[in-house]
């Protein structure tokens, strides 16, 4: 999870004079965990639901409405600039959405520049999905003239001085030659043109989402911003930029906005206007559990979660919720503010009046015949999470990404998606193990995640169970080998065919299909291709099978 750091002297500068012992014990009720801190220092992570609060200015605002000192909605004022963003028709298919904002007495002096950019790529990557779904570029406004635009450049046209490095690069020569240019190449790879973004003059600000220009780079004298927000998903984009706008106006920051002209419409952001729900009070007192709110109530916590309340009748309160509050999606996570001002340690702990009688279903019945077999077979049963990334789980498995089930807001970098297939989970256990002795067998019984529409939650779960083995000596007979014991164990008739999985070595790998009287089960075997190994940093052959119960 994102993890933010600052000074207690940050928090007096902005407003708060709070001892240092009560704020660690009140930093954890607003849903953060104190990672460290010492007499000057505080490292705090926050769960990515809340990424408003991922920097110092958007800590001190909800610690200011949590011990009253400030309450009700925080007002940004947002003065029209006159300038306008125009944006390339070609752009569509490429990265098709932009926001923009201009910032202006901003103060960059002491660790602020610092914290600034951490504050950005923390956005990065909890909305972001590592600047795949949105990328952040923050100019120094003073060297650069508006209006702007956001256009489909030629690979070797609009050259220009990337972030921190010296000569002047093409886009193209910046994608092979340097290093955020080679990490985010994926991003826009596959296209003929590349994003552009000019002002008035043809002046090169960045090329997104890979990197800045050198000529709007922040120092400490910098007075001044331009905020530029691009990405896939157009809600995304505004939100993240009302974000960084809202945490600039909370320190005094002048917000000005542009009118985005599009080719069949214009736009104008930031739009810091807030969002009006309702939400019940017998539904607060029903979900949060031990407690006895009325409207009254309701109506004050909801002030010192920063957001405007008007009482409706006795069971509904009016919200205003603020734009950088993007969390808040359904009355639930009103209630969840409540109970939060509230205070979650005052809340009594009720048992839930339920009366059941259990009973073991029946699939965990044959999945403990499942592992008594492979226990016999000389494997060793691992747990993993269903949680993967897309690189662990295509990339370094040469596999095409397809459609599946993304994180929207995930807690680390290396956890954006659910899992499909436990072969990765196994190599990655592997990788964690490979300093322990050879040979290593290793299996998993687990749960994978598809898309299909077809369903009320248009997803379905698929029990797989997945084995590996590593030594010097694995081989195609032996997991074949492995592989018939269990099926013929557990009573299935099998039949094996090519296939053309390219994790593993072309020709030493085969589809598997057994029937029996409880249904069918199907997967694949063979030799992990040495390039799959080598991602993983192994050192030694691996072999592997996946079978899936349907």
């Amino acid at each position: 999870m994102p993890v933010i750091t600052f000074e207690y002297q940050d928090l007096k500068e902005l407003g708060i004079n709070i001892e240092n012992d009560k704020l660690i014990d009140i930093l954890p009720m607003l849903g953060s965990d104190i990672e460290d801190f010492d007499d000057e220092t505080i490292k705090v992570e926050f769960f990515p639901n809340r990424p408003d609060q991922l920097s110092v200015e958007g800590v001190s605002r909800s610690l200011k409405g949590f011990i009253s000192q400030e309450m009700g909605l925080p007002k940004y004022k947002v003065s029209p600039s006159g300038e306008k963003v125009f944006v390339d028709k070609e752009i569509e298919n490429i990265r098709p959405y932009i926001a923009f904002a201009l910032i202006k007495d901003v103060k960059f002096d002491g660790e602020k520049l610092k914290q600034i950019m951490d504050f950005q790529e923390n956005l990065h990557w909890v909305i972001g999905r590592d600047r795949k779904k949105v990328a952040i570029g923050i100019h120094n406004l003073d060297v650069i003239n508006g209006d702007y635009k956001y256009i489909a450049s030629s690979p070797v046209e609009n050259s220009f001085i990337p972030l921190d490095h010296l000569n002047e690069l093409t886009p193209k020569e910046i994608l092979d030659e340097h290093e955020k240019g080679s990490k985010y190449a994926k991003l826009i790879s596959g296209f003929d043109k590349y994003p552009i973004i000019l002002d008035k003059n043809d002046k090169v600000l960045s090329m997104p989402p890979i990197i800045n220009g050198e000529l709007t780079k922040l120092t400490e004298d910098t007075k001044n911003i331009l905020v530029d927000v691009t990405g896939t998903d157009e809600k995304a984009v505004q939100q993240t930029l009302n974000i960084i706008c809202s945490s600039f106006g909370e320190v005094g920051g002048k917000i000005e906005s542009l009118d985005i002209v599009y080719q069949d419409k214009t736009i104008t952001t930031p739009d810091l206007s807030p969002k009006t729900r309702k939400v019940r009070v017998n539904f607060c007192n029903e979900l949060i559990g031990g407690v006895n709110l009325n409207a009254e109530d309701v109506a004050k916590l909801l002030l010192k979660a920063r957001m405007d309340t008007k009482i409706i009748n006795e069971n509904e309160v009016q919200v205003e919720i603020p734009s950088y509050r993007i969390d808040i999606l359904h009355e639930v996570d009103i209630v969840e503010n409540v109970a939060i001002q509230y205070c979650i340690n005052k809340i009594k702990a009720e048992l839930p009046n339920v009366s059941t009688i259990a009973y073991e279903n029946n699939w965990f019945k044959g999945e403990k015949t499942i592992r008594e077999i492979m226990i016999g077979l000389g494997f060793q049963e691992i747990m993993s999470l269903m949680l993967t990334s897309e690189e662990n789980h295509y990339e370094k498995m040469k596999q095409i990404e397809d459609d599946h089930v993304q994180v929207s807001k995930p807690i680390t970098i290396d956890r954006t998606m659910i899992r499909k297939s436990l072969i990765n989970s196994l190599m990655e256990f592997l990788e964690d193990n490979k300093h322990e002795d050879l040979p290593q067998k290793i299996f998993e019984i687990g749960d994978t995640l598809y898309i299909d529409e077809s369903r009320e939650t248009n997803v379905k779960t698929v029990k797989k169970l997945a084995g590996a083995i590593c030594h010097s000596t694995a081989n195609f007979t032996e997991i074949k080998s492995t592989i018939a014991s269990l099926l013929s164990n557990l009573g299935y008739e099998i039949e094996i065919s090519p296939s053309n999985n390219s994790t593993f070595i072309k020709g030493r790998v085969s589809n598997i299909k057994g029937t029996s009287k409880n249904g069918t089960v199907s997967g694949f075997f063979g030799e992990i291709s040495p390039e799959v190994i080598n991602n993983f940093e192994l050192e030694y052959p691996v072999i592997a099978f996946e079978i899936g119960f349907l």
